[in-house]
C-alpha cells in the first residue's frame, strides 16, 4: 500500500468513525447542547437530556473518542466542548464523497 493510498485510507477510517458517532440521536442531541456553550460538564448534558447520567456519559466518551467532543479537567469537574473544526471536517468529506459518487448521476427526467 502506497502512502498516498494508506493516507486516504486512514481518512476513510476517521470519517467513519466520526460518522459511527453521529448515528445515536442522543449523541446528535448532545452536540446540539454543547454547540450553544462554550463547554458543559456531564451533569449539565444529564439535566436537558431525559438519560441517566451513565448513559450521556457514554455517549459524551464515544464522541470524543472520534475527535468530535474535546475533554478536559475543571477541577474536580469534567468538561466538554464541540471540536467545530473536526465537525467541520466531517462535512466538507462528506461533501466531497457525496460529489465524487454523484457527478456521474444525471437523474432521468420524468414529464
Amino acid at each position: 500500500m502506497t502512502e498516498s493510498s494508506e493516507s486516504r485510507c486512514a481518512d476513510s477510517r476517521a470519517i467513519a468513525l466520526r460518522l459511527a458517532a453521529l448515528s445515536h440521536p442522543a449523541r446528535i442531541e448532545i452536540l446540539k447542547h454543547l454547540s450553544v456553550s462554550s463547554c458543559c460538564s456531564c451533569r449539565e448534558v444529564v439535566d436537558h437530556l431525559d438519560l441517566a447520567q451513565s448513559t450521556v456519559s457514554q455517549h459524551l466518551k464515544v464522541l470524543v473518542e472520534a475527535g468530535l467532543v474535546r475533554f478536559e479537567t475543571d477541577r474536580q469537574r469534567s468538561r466538554y466542548a464541540v471540536d467545530h473544526k473536526a465537525l467541520a471536517c466531517v462535512c466538507a468529506s462528506l461533501a466531497e464523497l457525496v460529489d465524487s459518487c454523484c457527478s456521474s448521476f444525471s437523474p432521468k427526467r420524468q414529464d
